[in-house]
């Protein structure tokens, strides 16, 4: 079926959305139809993933961008399941499938997955699997520099190799460029501690290199002068400092200089251009007093500026660009006047010579739509979920609210259509201390859809706030459960002061931390909640910190013990429990073991508590494992649970 036909037969349905009914929960349930939307160097070609049916593993479809109406060449891995591809020329591209290869986790971490790599030549439309691979795998680069090579790594010594303990940025990789012709490896460089994880040019050539030195227990940056073999240190830091120092490339106007992400001592990081030349920071090239810097943006154009930096984004009630180089921003502020909706405008991929774009709009209302920029004119390629009526869909509002200690939490808030007052899901972020923006919220807009005002609050631990807030969460030991649990019930509060709730219409959802929260959450008083549901929630703190207690080293190692070690123990907890829990959990978690909802369901079942169990079978911890009759399963229960046992009321 072409994607034309496929998309009618989706809208053909529209009539429904009339009715003002929700959608069926098949339509959340699906992944996206496509995705990974890139055009080849020369612009020539256009190839995307592509799910064929509901329930179905991807594809992938090249098309011409000089006729998108014919037919497409398809490319299935069966039976391994395609995770992404890139264009290595203009005729051929690479591809990672995995493969479950277990039907149980082997450790705490380790998946029940294996990877592979292939080479695709599309104009003998031929395969080629490289079989030697290992898991741990990682495409560096494509070598624009090099056609036919690409820049592969690989993890040394396993799990329990040099530097296990150590952040990922500094565990020792080694480099290979990989010759796609012949299936062979080059080894470029193997890492070592001093210098584990390594940047490269264009060509292959490594440019900067992270370390650690196990002697004074402090993270190290290196670089290349050009011209030169040896490695020179320019920056340096105890691992204990909570300190951000990140480099994202060189600085493209200063040579010797690299841009970095830094706090300086300070609340807010800001970007810098540093010297590496003289160790000292240069200028400050950009700053916020509200936020921190949320990542960088990168050239548009890959082949001829590969990792250029072009400018910034900051995250707040959406994220927001701000461009150094003029040609790029004013591209960018071009594609926002002519793409209808336009809100997070990404341009995915560019022809070498500049000409042919494809670009991705998200937002709030807006689950991802492609377009493809060809010879001048604008083409729209189909939607992620274009099933979705954007007049359906929710509003997102940034909020504020003052906590009981009068810290000031950010919050997003998903709107349904209607009015005021409605039933309120509350719904934690898991991490916890991970960075939250919401454009398209796949659960916030399923909940606002079927009549559910969603809180997703930015309590203390949440990162892009500044130090504070994040360090407020451990700093002065454990929050878990206590202020950090206050955070979520003071939004409650500010919403039914705001009149947009009722007292006896709140819930709580969460996954992972936010599922620990849920399960906190049930034993509090005064109670805040009719219910709560706990997905891959953490049960016990202390059986979830000694997985991984003493392969932690640094601020991470701070931050988790000092905020675990001192937070609520919800298997402690379970007589005080006054509410209906629903537990959800899969069978094959390496994060959150199932162990803890099996510990956690017979002291519930000890204690008389009115719960309900569902277990998911082959899910992992994480969402790409969460297929379509996970969610089915999960979405199900999750409404379910919310209108039946938990009683609360829809408008």
């Amino acid at each position: 079926m072409k994607y034309s036909q496929f998309l009618a037969v989706l809208l053909s349905l529209a009539p429904l959305l009339a009715l003002g009914k929700p959608y069926p929960l098949d339509y959340w349930a699906r992944r996206d139809a496509i995705s990974a939307v890139t055009v080849s160097p020369d612009g020539q070609r256009l190839g995307l993933m592509k799910i064929p049916a509901k329930g179905e593993n991807p594809i992938i479809e090249i098309y011409e961008t000089a006729n998108l109406g014919k037919k497409p060449f398809r490319i299935n891995a069966k039976p391994m399941e395609i995770e992404f591809f890139d264009w290595v020329d203009n005729d051929n591209i690479v591809m990672r499938s995995r493969q479950k290869v277990r039907d149980k986790i082997d450790d705490f971490n380790e998946g029940v997955y294996e990877q592979r790599l292939a080479l695709v030549d599309i104009k003998k439309r031929k395969i080629k699997e490289f079989k030697e691979e290992t898991p741990g795998i990682s495409i560096v680069s494509v070598l624009p520099d090099k056609p036919g090579k690409i820049l592969i790594s690989l993890r040394e010594g396993g799990e329990d190799g040099p530097g296990a303990k150590l952040q990922e940025a500094f565990r020792p990789r080694s480099y290979w460029e990989f010759d796609l012709d012949r299936g062979s490896k080059k080894l470029l460089i193997r890492g070592k501690l001093l210098l584990a994880n390594i940047d490269f040019d264009d060509a292959g050539n490594p440019i900067l290199a992270r370390g650690f030195d196990l002697g004074s227990s402090e993270l190290i940056l290196f670089w290349r002068r050009p011209g030169e073999s040896k490695w020179t240190e320019f920056y340096r830091q105890h691992e204990d400092e909570f300190e951000t120092f990140e480099v994202y490339g060189k600085d493209p106007v200063k040579p010797g200089h690299f841009i970095v992400e830094a706090t300086r001592g300070g609340d807010k990081s800001s970007l810098w251009s540093f010297s590496a030349e003289k160790k000292s920071f240069a200028e400050q090239l950009y700053k916020r007093s509200d936020v921190d810097i949320c990542g960088v943006i990168p050239h548009s154009n890959t082949w001829t500026h590969n990792r250029e930096i072009v400018g910034v984004w900051y995250c707040k009630d959406k994220i927001y660009p701000e461009f150094f180089d003029e040609a790029e921003g004013a591209l960018h502020r071009q594609l926002h006047q002519v793409i209808p909706g336009a809100d997070y405008i990404d341009i995915t991929s560019r022809s070498r010579d500049g000409n042919t774009l494809t670009i991705r709009n998200t937002g709030p209302r807006d689950p991802g739509t492609y377009y493809l920029l060809h010879q001048g004119k604008l083409q729209l390629i189909g939607g992620a979920r274009p099933y979705f009526e954007p007049e359906q869909l929710a509003d997102v509002r940034y909020i504020t609210y003052p906590a009981r200690d009068g810290r000031i939490i950010p919050a997003y808030l998903t709107v349904p259509n209607g009015k005021p007052p409605f039933p309120l899901v509350v719904m934690p972020h898991g991490g916890p201390f991970v960075r939250e923006t919401v454009l398209f919220s796949e659960w916030g807009q399923l909940l606002a859809n079927n009549g559910y005002l969603v809180l997703q609050p930015q309590y203390r631990g949440s990162r892009n706030y500044g130090m504070d807030h994040y360090q407020s969460a451990f700093i002065k030991g454990g929050q878990g459960g206590y202020k950090m649990q206050d955070d979520k019930d003071d939004g409650v509060a500010h919403l039914l002061k705001e009149g947009l709730t009722t007292r006896d219409n709140v819930a709580m959802f969460g996954w992972s931390y936010g599922g620990y929260a849920a399960l906190v959450a049930a034993s509090r008083s005064p109670q805040a909640y009719r219910c709560t549901i706990a997905g891959a929630a953490v049960s016990d703190p202390n059986m979830q910190v000694n997985y991984y207690r003493y392969q932690m080293r640094g601020t991470q190692k701070i931050a988790q013990l000092n905020m675990w070690d001192d937070s609520v123990s919800p298997m402690e907890e379970v007589a005080k429990v006054n509410v209906p829990i629903l537990l959800i959990h899969g069978d094959v978690d390496q994060r959150v073991p199932v162990g803890h909802a099996k510990k956690y369901l017979k002291a519930l079942r000890k204690a008389d508590k009115p719960h309900k169990y569902v277990e998911l079978k082959g899910a992992d911890h994480f969402s790409n494992t969460l297929f379509y009759d996970h969610k089915m399963t999960i979405y199900k229960e999750l409404l379910g649970y919310l209108s039946g046992e938990c009683g609360l009321r829809a408008g």
